[in-house]
């Protein structure tokens, strides 16, 4: 049969996309689960996916107000009953009167509802101590990643030197990597200091930019703030060097702050990109231009599936405003139910609402246990001769240095697989322990790292960091004949 599509006549730029979250040992994560179903004996009874920030999926539970809301909004007839406080049911009425047919299954607005936007630019305003945030420069999105996206996008252009750079840390969350590669822009690497607790330092991206200028064009500069997969939280100051260095070196700012509740380190706050340029004065205020991005999927919350998050723009051009409009305009909308859920995170139960005392429980509950937790990590990491962890001040992930022999990199090399995949895949099988290696996500040559999730439930988690505590010794002392 004569193909049409083949991999040699396909996007080459397709071709070049890599997502190691869900990657080869995911792959291979989902076939021990099946065979373990077909009963096939392993040294162990489940495969622990630690790979992904999917909080439900590990047995995080969903915030009840959050739930009770949705439920509403899908299924309106139970407006009717008295199990539902009367706070979840003025919110879900109020949705429902934004959406076409009163029915969430309708189409909205292409820059999403507008009593939405309107809640998410109060919400901005009360986190930034009441910085002006205009609801028309919000746009609902698909969870956070299909704005930063469509950022992208537009901001990609030119032709060899003139290509367009994009400035993201390295380690980095693959999405950058894999979207620059899909549009075919440079990406410009900048190092985090490890020794430092990943921190971001002004001279290394001055080293970064200027080594880029000599093959392309360098127009964006891309933070993570708190960090995935490193888990670090930026002082104020860092931020305010960030954004002097964007504005003299003309940069579009690109801030995705979607673990913005997710700080637990003593004397770490999280501090918004765009509350320190305000703050930083008109000089600063009315010429950066910046994007900065939100989502349900982290935080407390944790509500991945339902795809729900914001972009909110500052300084753009207005011609350029309207080109994105146009470009948000093609895929319809962002799914409403989704945006029914972002409505709820940026307007939660207030103090004289009968869900607040409730919803507050929860949601202490929740972030006090993602404390103890980045705790528990750092200190069982830390106790193992090989492995080396930065505290972890925010986010939901560890990122452990790991040592490895030269005969484990070797033979690492003889299976064709880089030094932390080997690991991470033997890990797998042994341990039935699914993680990310560090090449996933970038790191300085000859360091090797793995991502692991600090999401499953306390005493899971234990289990898991004894038993990649064990192999770990096991691993090192292999001969590996």
């Amino acid at each position: 049969m004569f193909q049409v599509l083949t991999l040699d006549n396909m996007n080459p730029n397709v071709k070049r996309v890599e997502y190691a979250v869900r990657g080869p040992i995911v792959q291979r994560a989902v076939q021990i689960e099946k065979e373990l179903k077909e009963g096939v004996k392993k040294p162990f009874s489940e495969v622990i996916k630690a790979n992904i920030g999917d909080a439900h999926a590990m047995g995080q539970k969903p915030i009840t107000f959050l739930r009770q809301v949705l439920a509403l909004c899908s299924y309106p007839e139970l407006l009717e009953d008295n199990k539902f406080p009367e706070d979840a049911k003025k919110r879900a009425k109020r949705i429902l009167q934004a959406c076409g047919g009163h029915s969430i299954g309708a189409y909205s607005a292409s820059q999403g509802i507008e009593c939405v936007r309107q809640d998410v630019a109060r919400y901005i305003e009360k986190r930034d101590g009441g910085i002006s945030s205009n609801p028309d420069n919000i746009y609902l999105s698909t969870g956070a990643s299909d704005a930063i996206v469509t950022m992208l996008k537009l901001l990609v252009c030119g032709e060899g030197r003139d290509r367009t750079g994009v400035m993201i840390s390295i380690p980095q969350y693959p999405l950058y990597s894999a979207a620059l590669a899909d549009l075919g822009a440079v990406q410009v690497s900048y190092y985090l200091d490890e020794d430092k607790c990943w921190s971001l330092d002004v001279a290394e991206l001055r080293r970064s930019l200027n080594a880029a200028r000599q093959h392309c064009n360098p127009r964006v500069l891309c933070i993570i703030n708190p960090g995935n997969p490193t888990g670090q939280v930026q002082s104020r100051q860092c931020i305010e060097d960030v954004i002097r260095f964007a504005k003299e070196e003309h940069l579009f700012l690109m801030a995705d702050e979607v673990y913005q509740d997710n700080v637990y380190a003593e004397g770490c706050k999280f501090h918004s990109f765009k509350k320190v340029l305000f703050e930083m004065g008109p000089e600063y205020s009315s010429t950066v231009e910046m994007a900065s991005f939100h989502s349900t999927s982290k935080c407390y919350m944790g509500e991945c599936g339902f795809r729900g998050g914001y972009m909110e723009i500052i300084n753009m051009d207005p011609e350029v405003k309207a080109q994105l409009t146009k470009l948000v305009s093609v895929r319809l909308c962002p799914p409403v139910p989704g945006q029914a859920l972002l409505d709820l995170v940026v307007n939660p139960p207030q103090p004289d609402e009968p869900s607040y005392t409730t919803f507050m429980k929860e949601r202490t509950v929740v972030l006090a246990d993602l404390a103890e937790k980045a705790r528990l990590t750092e200190q069982i990491f830390n106790k193992v001769p090989g492995i080396t962890c930065n505290p972890v001040q925010g986010a939901m992930y560890t990122f452990p240095r790991i040592t490895l022999s030269q005969k484990a990199i070797d033979k690492a090399k003889e299976e064709g697989q880089v030094p932390d995949m080997f690991y991470c895949m033997k890990l797998l099988e042994e341990e039935g322990i699914c993680l990310v290696p560090g090449s996933g996500f970038g790191q300085r040559e000859g360091t090797f790292h793995f991502r692991m999730t600090i999401l499953p439930p306390t005493e899971k988690l234990k289990v898991v960091l004894h038993k990649i505590s064990e192999f770990h010794l096991r691993f090192t002392q292999d001969a590996f004949v």
